[in-house]
């Protein structure tokens, strides 16, 4: 038995009841004791049994916890409150409808005590209706200690900045101390996009880890990437907070053109789907976004805005317009 959990996972769960015994049953494969995972729950305000669904697994997995919100605080909040809650050594997050391959936590662990960095990273497999598709994390070096602020360019390729998944990686007990795991309490979605530009701007190392698997289920109804309402604009206060961090670090003019070019197709995306909206968000999203783009540096959002193709341009010429800027 050991006194420490190895490694605290913190899963947010809301409405979760079809899926999370799936989830609680896999973290019960990690590892020969189960007393070196840490396991806490952050029912979110849920009304289908979620919380009372995990707690049956107390027997199965001794360390585990259930915090209970009554009401729902959003995912980077119930993330945070995990996060306060959790003594190992090394931390992960997974979400409520997803699950892990067995001694999936334990092959991650081995490798990252041999490399010693603060975190690692891992691919993933999308699992659609049953449809398994493996998806690769953008760093094809594995195995070997990086530097995470040089995979942060160039503005035109994917790079890991762009895999801000945060369930996807393991991470030293060192970066919650430094603050560098948390996110920004208040944020519904997009929450992972400041949490990885922190991560990757002012880490010291980090890996890219071949693994077991983690598996990611894509499609759930209850998600909030299937329901479009005011929730699915934190993604303009969530880049606002990337353009801060990237305006206060040394190297701000090198990672510009990433930030802005990232914020950009994110907002055309949006805008493209602004006719499936209800009137209220689509007009939110309209008369916010302006903002936000000017936040962008002069020269850096006209050169990033004469790099779009005809599509996103044409979705976003109102905004720049309305913001003052013309896109000719």
């Amino acid at each position: 038995m050991v006194s420490q959990p190895l490694i605290s996972v913190i899963v947010p769960a809301k409405d979760q009841a079809p899926f999370i015994r799936d989830s609680m049953t896999s973290l019960t494969r990690q590892f020969e004791d189960s007393a070196a995972v840490e396991v806490i729950v952050v029912d979110d305000g849920s009304t289908d049994g979620t919380g009372e669904l995990a707690s049956a697994f107390t027997r199965r997995l001794p360390g585990l916890k259930i915090i209970r919100n009554e009401t729902p605080v959003g995912l980077a909040t119930a993330r945070n409150q995990g996060l306060d809650s959790a003594t190992g050594r090394y931390i992960t997050y997974l979400d409520g409808d997803d699950w892990l391959a067995p001694g999936h936590l334990a092959h991650v662990l081995d490798s990252m005590s041999t490399l010693d960095v603060d975190f690692v990273r891992l691919d993933h497999v999308r699992v659609t209706r049953g449809n398994r598709v493996q998806h690769y994390a953008p760093q094809a070096r594995r195995g070997v200690p990086l530097d995470p602020r040089n995979d942060i360019a160039p503005p035109t390729k994917s790079t890991m900045i762009d895999y801000a998944f945060a369930w996807a990686g393991v991470y030293s007990r060192r970066m919650a101390d430094a603050g560098l795991l948390r996110f920004p309490d208040g944020l519904f979605t997009a929450e992972d996009r400041p949490w990885i530009w922190r991560l990757h701007l002012q880490a010291k190392s980090y890996a890219v880890v071949n693994s077991p698997g983690i598996l990611y289920r894509r499609g759930v109804t209850t998600s909030l990437t299937q329901i479009v309402d005011m929730r699915q604009l934190d993604f303009l206060p969530a880049y606002a907070q990337v353009f801060s961090l990237v305006e206060s670090d040394r190297d701000a003019e090198l990672y510009w053109p990433k930030a802005a070019r990232q914020f950009v197709a994110i907002l055309a995306h949006h805008l493209n789907r602004a006719s499936q909206m209800p009137a209220d968000v689509a007009a939110s999203l309209r008369s916010r976004a302006g903002g936000v783009l000017q936040l962008i540096p002069d020269a850096i959002r006209a050169r990033t805005l004469a790099e779009l193709d005809a599509k996103r341009l044409q979705s976003l010429r109102t905004i720049v317009a309305t913001s003052g800027r013309s896109t000719r």
